[in-house]
């Protein structure tokens, strides 16, 4: 059949739950490709809060 690759999946839950229990790093460094997402979201973060502190510097200095 055509969905016989979908539906007859051999079950990896039980196999990654025992990867992710074994492992000694702390949960958010476990997942693959973690390190790539947070070192996103951490860099995203930063430079929105550089923007929202130069505007409001900016409004606090107001015009010269």
């Amino acid at each position: 059949m055509v969905l016989d690759a979908l539906v007859y999946k051999k079950n990896l839950v039980p196999q990654k739950q025992r990867e992710y229990q074994h492992s000694h790093k702390p949960v958010y460094y476990r997942p693959p490709r973690s390190r790539l997402y947070l070192g996103l979201y951490n860099t995203a973060f930063g430079l929105g809060m550089v923007g929202v502190v130069y505007s409001a510097y900016s409004l606090i200095r107001g015009k010269q």
